[in-house]
């Protein structure tokens, strides 16, 4: 079954751009009905702060998110218009400290969503973390873009981090959404090396699986620990000219990750590609 409900995430007016120029081509393939999304920031007054707030302050503060949201549906608009494919523009308040909250939830009935990179110089404070809240709670895979990024359109070539976990097998079979058909699929599995690597494991039978579903299948290990396996993905992503990276994210909890830290983590901070997370 193929993708019917894309959500991409519109922060900013800096990066709208580079979103919608991944999401259109993607819908438009698939014929999927794309959702723009876009946060009014809450203005919160916090009660133990003894303060008056005058009116045009809220009013400024009002006309100023009005104006950027204008402007970035301005460019959703500019990219939908001349669209076969359905698509509508969704502005949601905040209502609360976080922007994470509507997204989450808006996430949550979509069958993919697209965020961009994180970007700490135009994004709103509201917005920080969101990549990660939406992919730990909203349960929908979701492509991270690089800033700036303009690649090809996703699914051609895919590259799949692979390792023996619940995360991991979503994301092969989420992978099949969004590959074309006959697609390049490298599964990747990087670790310690062994005598017989692949004949003991799953990975034959994930690509079997894919063969199935009429994918060209290509099998390959790299040694490597756990702090190596971030780089070992994107390496082998860029000489097979891959246009997307697929991952199981967050396989450990959150103390784990904040202490350890994690591939998910270094892919979310330093990918040239769009890298597809699922949870």
């Amino acid at each position: 079954m193929s993708l019917q409900t894309i959500l991409v995430c519109l922060t900013t007016q800096d990066h709208a751009e580079t979103l919608m120029k991944l999401a259109v081509p993607l819908a438009r393939k698939l014929n999927a009905h794309l959702v723009g999304l876009h946060t009014l920031e809450a203005l919160n007054v916090y009660p133990s702060i003894a303060m008056h707030i005058p009116a045009p302050v809220f009013d400024t503060f009002n006309k100023s998110q009005a104006r950027e949201a204008e402007a970035i549906r301005g460019i959703f608009d500019k990219y939908t218009k001349n669209e076969d494919f359905p698509n509508e523009w969704r502005l949601l308040q905040a209502e609360s400290t976080s922007a994470t909250d509507r997204m989450v939830e808006s996430s949550r009935v979509a069958d993919l969503v697209i965020m961009s990179d994180e970007d700490k110089e135009t994004e709103r404070y509201d917005q920080r973390n969101a990549r990660m809240d939406v992919i730990r709670d909203s349960g929908r895979p979701v492509i991270v873009v690089p800033l700036g990024y303009e690649g090809p359109t996703v699914g051609e070539n895919i590259l799949l981090g692979w390792s023996d976990t619940r995360e991991a097998a979503r994301a092969a079979h989420d992978l099949l959404t969004l590959a074309d058909e006959g697609a390049r699929v490298c599964v990747l599995h990087v670790g310690r090396s062994q005598k017989d690597e692949l004949a003991e494991s799953d990975t034959i039978e994930l690509a079997n699986m894919f063969a199935r579903h009429g994918l060209k299948v290509s099998l390959e290990h790299r040694d490597g620990m756990a702090k190596d396996v971030a780089e070992m993905i994107k390496k082998s992503a860029f000489e097979k000219g891959s246009d997307l990276i697929v991952v199981g994210a967050f396989g450990h909890s959150k103390a784990y990750d904040v202490v350890v830290g994690t591939a998910t983590y270094a892919l979310l901070s330093d990918a040239k590609l769009p890298v597809m997370f699922s949870k």
